[in-house]
């Protein structure tokens, strides 16, 4: 515990006082204080390295600079005393200077901020933006899943049903290729993810039960579709009153050669066809959108579909 005596001497020397009645306020870097105090580094450094061996202060670091501020663990005595010296000086004029200057500063920080984003306002999400990425903010998103039953329709190898498998409650893989099903069953045994099972069925004809998963979803699947309606009609007969249904595919477009490159059946589907599609089946509070354009040609933009079955 530190010794009130030794509190006193250190705050009996101006400048240290001026230093901890900024920091009672504001986690400062070295440059902000020179900046406060109008004084140099080396003797701003020296009183902060008195501060911290007396215990009054801490420091982190934040890449090449250092903040200090008030040590977190001062005990409730040296705190009350602390406060006790700042407010006996916070008429002298010195001190009032520096309040002032430190608002300048806080305003200042508040204000480079504020730039920055009025710049980029418009290009946020074109422009880099470092920790910003898919993947991160797919694994943000994923915390958000309830422990529910999940269908993934025509899912492929399932990368996005393994990660949903990690929150939901079970989730089923429904694919008729069947190497598709024995490589996505080794993948989560390989991961030991028990809740995920593949199976190889047809998403027109799907090997579940009536009303038994909370969530469906096909992800660049009902275009492949022979018949994509009778997949959509699957999907309402799998799903639980009240379950929702998500489909994300290719807004209508005309390049041909996707049938030969991706074996499409379907190039796309306009808006107004899957939102006329997933109404007539039943579905409420039925969304579609574009969600995203692709900016090389042949330029595939990616709809967003989803509704909720009706309750009883």
């Amino acid at each position: 515990m530190t010794d009130p005596l030794d509190t006193l001497k250190l705050l009996a020397d101006p400048t240290r006082l001026r230093v901890v009645a900024l920091l009672a306020r504001e986690e400062l870097s070295v440059a902000e204080l020179q900046e406060i105090l109008d004084m140099g580094q080396s003797r701003i450094s020296s009183h902060l390295a008195l501060l911290r061996q007396g215990g009054l202060t801490s420091d982190r670091k934040d890449g090449k600079r250092s903040f200090y501020s008030l040590a977190r663990q001062l005990p409730e005595a040296e705190r009350k005393l602390i406060a006790a010296a700042c407010e006996a000086a916070s008429s002298r004029p010195e001190l009032e200077n520096d309040a002032a200057n430190l608002a300048r500063i806080l305003e200042k920080r508040r204000k480079h901020a504020e730039q920055y984003f009025n710049t980029v306002a418009g290009r946020l999400g074109k422009n880099y933006c470092p920790g910003r990425t898919w993947e991160g903010i797919g694994h943000f998103l994923l915390h958000l899943t309830p422990k529910i039953t999940i269908a993934d329709l025509g899912a492929g190898e399932g990368v996005l049903a393994q990660l949903l498998a990690q929150r939901a409650e079970c989730v089923h893989c429904i694919d008729n290729s069947r190497k598709m099903v024995e490589f996505g069953t080794e993948l989560a045994k390989k991961h030991g993810i028990e809740n995920l099972h593949y199976q190889l069925g047809d998403i027109e004809s799907v090997p579940l039960a009536d009303a038994s998963v909370d969530l469906a979803y096909l992800s660049q699947a009902l275009h492949h579709a022979r018949k994509p309606q009778q997949a959509l009609a699957e999907a309402h007969r799998i799903l639980k009153p009240g379950g929702r249904l998500i489909v994300l595919d290719l807004k209508e477009h005309t390049f041909e050669k996707a049938r030969e490159l991706y074996a499409d059946t379907w190039l796309g589907f306009a808006e107004n066809t899957l939102y006329q599609w997933l109404k007539e089946l039943g579905f409420e509070g039925v969304d579609v959108s574009v969600v995203s354009c692709e900016e090389q040609e042949p330029h595939f933009e990616t709809l967003l579909a989803s509704g909720l079955k009706a309750d009883g």
